[in-house]
């Protein structure tokens, strides 16, 4: 990987904004602060509305945490996003994903999905990320599945992971010490 294109702020160099978004963090479901956020760290505010707002769609939502884990390996696999990917191809596998559908994506074939809730969530990730939108069909079956507050918590969780992946890349973020980046050119 090419070198960061930003310094992520060290420990001792905190501001006390800085370090009350790092607390937040810490008290969170993450229980640590993941590089991105010291990279976010450069606008501490920004920092901390978006990691509560990656808090409430990672870990508040309708969605099962396969399912979430699921459209944020689609969104990571279309931007490309290492970082992304180390992290969440095991929050996948911890969630229930198989491994062939956390392979398949990684390799860019169509995972062998088989629960009508994961193709939904697969299929309309992959159409919003690549198209920008999703079909109609593709939407009808995704809120047919999920209601309302679901194809909502869908969306804003593909527009987040979007997000955040074009923040780790453009900035590259590094990949933990001693870790290989696991997608493929």
């Amino acid at each position: 990987m090419s070198p960061p294109r930003l310094p992520l702020p060290g420990a001792d160099s905190l501001d006390e904004a800085q370090r009350r978004v790092c607390r937040a963090i810490e008290s969170g479901p993450r229980g640590t602060v993941p590089a991105l956020f010291m990279a976010l760290l450069h606008n501490a505010e920004l920092a901390d509305r978006i990691q509560s707002l990656g808090a409430l769609l990672r870990y508040q939502t309708s969605l099962a945490p396969r399912l979430s884990e699921l459209a944020i390996l689609a969104v990571a696999r279309h931007w490309s996003c290492q970082y992304e990917w180390h992290w969440h191809a095991a929050e996948a596998a911890k969630a229930g994903l198989p491994d062939a559908v956390i392979e398949a994506i990684r390799q860019r074939r169509p995972p062998p999905l088989e629960a009508a809730d994961e193709i939904a969530v697969y299929d309309f990730s992959c159409e919003l990320q690549a198209n920008r939108a999703v079909s109609d069909e593709t939407y009808e079956a995704a809120l047919a599945l999920f209601g309302p507050a679901g194809v909502v918590e869908l969306t804003a969780l593909n527009g987040y992971y979007a997000m955040i992946a074009m923040t780790l890349n453009e900035h590259r973020v590094p990949l933990p010490d001693g870790a290989a980046p696991q997608l493929p050119d």
